[in-house]
């Protein structure tokens, strides 16, 4: 990797420090565990209304300090994790959607942790945890002995820490492993209408019913809803079983007693009013630290807010490492100790773009009690792009809102929002009363715009005048209308070419013999013919109904191998809201390396 004159000092700034800090004691390893679209709420100890979510998470925090007012500071993964790794506002590192930096002029926690002696290694996330693709990780774990590891596979997270954990021990470093769980992100662990479990070889080690599980404050109470946040909470006791298998490794490994393990999720669960947004339900996460013989067992800060921009500089801490240049967080190590620490009473969140590439900038200052949003892209006319609008739980409200009028306000809120919000997330962690114009809370207001203001100035932020100018609809008009097309002209230009090929693509491995019409309340059965070449072993065949939208209502996944037939059998209950269903079908592991990508026409309903 080609680092830049500002890296390279600071490289060798820390390489100096090295021989001194450590001459005493040894320095700890670090196992930093990240789950996917996963809310706080959605975990025991952090007060989840379903019981037996997550045992191996709150066993590892009942062993160590969890944090009862922490956030990340961006909605979606990319920007969330390079906020992390970086130490840096999106604004400032320029990761604030999904694309790659070239041309970083700071260095990352790879850099960091290597330059003092750290082997560095990665599972999960790997192209959205630095700048760019490929870093210069001493591992990547994604693949081990030629093989890839499926990234819902709970025996696959056991597998890669032990070999990442193996590997340090080769060299003689301490490690830096990073092991990023994709659990609860979609797609989820799923279950049928009448009950039946999709065919998935990744199995949790409990699934949760429709009739059992919470529904948020946020989202309508409806058995589509009710459903869809049973596949969440059921990929979340998935999620839970990849954490216990890394910890079974670490244990295993004998290195524990000398392993600071760091927990936390990227940002909320992905249905609306969560993901990609930055209310509380957004950004609060379940951070948990245990250090054996510094955290105490159990412990619950109650007091102290911290923010992902504090996770680097207090890694640095805990190695032992100076500080780098640039850093715009704060280090919590004091609060690990069991201190009280100045300063950690607000933290500050943003919001800029989505996984494709449609721009809806937000800020937001949140203290312990309220939090203030600005959205400059709200004016009435645009709609806001998210994956969430893919869901269940979307799809119901849009079909809610035509008879219901609460719903039908939210829907609209969620599509268009305000310009500006303020909610009591003390009396109001959901959102759903917006304050900004009420008069008992004016006060309030103006000292979050006032804080927030400050922020901005500080971090450089580009939509500072922006803010300041908020009631000015030509100078926000002329920002939003700016970056949407610096958005548009970054998607046209030729993607960078993949340091490794793509996977070989074959059109004729499989056809699809879809029935002529689908019956509603009947089980119906698609064919998939397949012929395979002798050299590429079984493979996973994904055939997805979809709705006449588009939309997926059902996905089975087959297993093939050589010449054959194969079959996936759905079924839509009366009174679907649709008038022709689309059958989908890909080759592979996931859609993003697969081998072949099918899509019938669409076929009516009877």
């Amino acid at each position: 990797m080609k680092l830049t004159l500002l890296q390279l000092v600071a490289l060798a700034s820390l390489l100096a420090t090295v021989t001194d800090t450590f001459a005493d004691e040894p320095r700890p390893n670090i196992l930093f565990i990240s789950v996917d679209d996963m809310s706080c709420d959605s975990v025991g100890v952090f007060g989840c209304k379903l019981p037996d979510t997550t045992p191996n998470i709150d066993r590892l925090a009942k062993q160590g300090l969890r944090f009862q007012y922490a956030h990340v500071c961006v909605g979606n993964c990319m920007p969330s994790r390079n906020v992390m790794f970086s130490g840096r506002y999106p604004h400032n590192n320029r990761v604030e959607g999904f694309y790659q930096v070239k041309d970083p002029d700071y260095p990352v926690l790879c850099d960091l942790m290597k330059a003092g002696g750290y082997f560095t290694a990665i599972r999960g996330k790997v192209s959205h945890s630095t700048p760019y693709q490929p870093y210069a990780w001493d591992l990547v774990l994604d693949t081990i002995d030629g093989e890839r590891q499926h990234i819902k596979s709970i025996e696959s997270y056991y597998n890669s820490t032990k070999r990442g954990i193996e590997a340090s021990k080769k060299v003689d470093k301490p490690f830096c492993l990073l092991v990023n769980i994709s659990d609860p992100h979609k797609p989820f662990y799923a279950i049928g209408k009448q009950g039946k479990i999709v065919d998935d070889p990744n199995k949790p080690s409990r699934v949760f019913t429709a009739d059992e599980v919470p529904v948020p404050g946020f989202l309508p109470d409806h058995p589509d809803v009710r459903l869809e946040l049973a596949h969440y909470y059921s990929s979340v006791r998935r999620a839970d079983d990849c954490t216990g298998a890394i910890l079974k490794a670490l244990d295993e490994s004998g290195m524990a007693k000398n392993t600071v393990v760091v927990f936390l999720s990227d940002h909320g669960m992905p249905l609306p009013f969560a993901k990609t947004a930055v209310w509380h339900h957004s950004t609060h996460t379940p951070w948990i630290v245990r250090w054996p013989g510094v955290t105490k067992a159990n412990a619950i800060d109650k007091q102290h807010m911290i923010s992902a921009i504090d996770l680097l500089p207090t890694l640095l801490d805990v190695a032992g490492l100076e500080r780098a240049d640039g850093l715009e967080g704060n280090s919590f190590l004091p609060l690990l100790r069991g201190e009280e620490q100045d300063g950690c009473d607000m933290i500050f969140k943003e919001y800029n773009e989505n996984a494709g590439g449609g721009r809806h900038p937000m800020r937001s200052v949140q203290t312990k009690r309220f939090g203030y949003i600005f959205n400059p892209w709200s004016d009435g006319e645009r709609v806001f792009k998210t994956a969430t609008t893919g869901t269940m739980a979307y799809r119901r409200m849009k079909s809610l809102a035509v008879t219901d009028e609460r719903v039908a306000a939210r829907l609209n809120f969620f599509n268009h929002r305000v310009r500006e919000e303020l909610y009591d997330y003390e009396k109001d962690p959901d959102a759903l009363h917006n304050l900004i114009d009420d008069p008992a809370y004016r006060d309030e207001a103006d000292k979050l715009r006032d804080t927030m203001e400050t922020w901005m100035v500080q971090t450089k932020d580009h939509m500072l005048e922006v803010f300041q100018q908020r009631d000015n609809e030509a100078v926000v008009q002329a920002y939003m209308t700016r970056i949407e097309a610096e958005s548009a002209a970054r998607r046209k230009r030729p993607k960078q070419r993949r340091s490794q090929p793509k996977p070989r693509r074959n059109a004729n491995l499989i056809e699809l013999v879809p029935p002529k019409v689908f019956r509603l309340g009947k089980p119906i059965t698609v064919v998939v013919q397949y012929t395979l070449p002798n050299d590429s072993g079984e493979q996973l065949v994904h055939v997805t109904l979809k709705n006449g939208g588009n939309q997926r209502i059902e996905r089975k996944v087959i297993k093939i191998t050589g010449t054959g037939e194969a079959k996936a059998t759905f079924e839509l209950p009366a009174g679907t809201a649709t008038d022709a269903v689309i059958i989908a079908a890909f080759v592979g592991e996931d859609f993003q390396h697969n081998l072949q990508y099918l899509n019938s026409k669409p076929i009516p309903l009877k």
